[in-house]
């Protein structure tokens, strides 16, 4: 049962519905020497230049949206002088080349721990993430969803769509791994904000 806290991101599983998911990634440019790092799980988001950057959605997702969740990059390593492939993006590398693996299609549906435990009586609910972290030893995210969060709030970025149910694992565990869906845009003061940003109406 999940009863330790071992957060590990957010993994496709599959596409709502029950569609399988074909394992589908796009490659968007990340700046060169773009000062954060990017784990495998973490969200993310293209960003005004046309490049991808950490997406905040501790409580709400971007004004623009998510544009996915990032599972690993490949650039001209600077000091190898040779294209390498990395679950991770170091912080501050200084490569032109530099692209990630981002999981976009907005019906994808993730796994993720929650950081406590969640109801039964929580699917259907909207749910938000704690903030981003992550190992360089590993290269995976430890970013877990916050289990206080979970409620009718219409700016919370995650839907709660299912619980994993295994030999490890069931509703209401102490740290339940849960499957959730980006959330649909909502309007803010006449604005559409947060939600995938292939669903928002107006561009980056």
């Amino acid at each position: 049962m999940a009863t330790t806290a071992a957060p590990y991101g957010l993994r496709p599983v599959n596409l709502i519905g029950g569609q399988p998911y074909a394992g589908s990634t796009r490659l968007i440019k990340i700046a060169s020497g773009y000062a954060a790092n990017l784990f495998f799980g973490q969200p993310v988001a293209v960003v005004a230049a046309g490049t991808v950057e950490a997406a905040t959605v501790t409580t709400t997702a971007p004004v623009t949206g998510v544009t996915g969740v990032f599972v690993g990059c490949s650039y001209t390593d600077p000091n190898l002088k040779y294209k390498v492939f990395k679950q991770y993006w170091p912080s501050g590398t200084v490569a032109a080349d530099a692209v990630a693996y981002v999981v976009d299609d907005p019906d994808v549906v993730f796994q993720v721990q929650a950081d406590g435990a969640v109801a039964q009586a929580a699917l259907g609910a909207n749910i938000s993430l704690n903030a981003a972290s992550g190992s360089t030893d590993t290269g995976n995210s430890t970013v877990s969803a916050d289990a206080s969060a979970a409620d009718t709030t219409a700016s919370l970025p995650l839907r709660i769509v299912g619980f994993v149910e295994s030999t490890t694992s069931t509703v209401g565990d102490a740290y339940t791994d849960i499957l959730v869906k980006w959330n649909a845009p909502y309007f803010d003061t006449d604005v559409l904000k947060g939600g995938h940003s292939y669903v928002q109406s107006t561009g980056i």
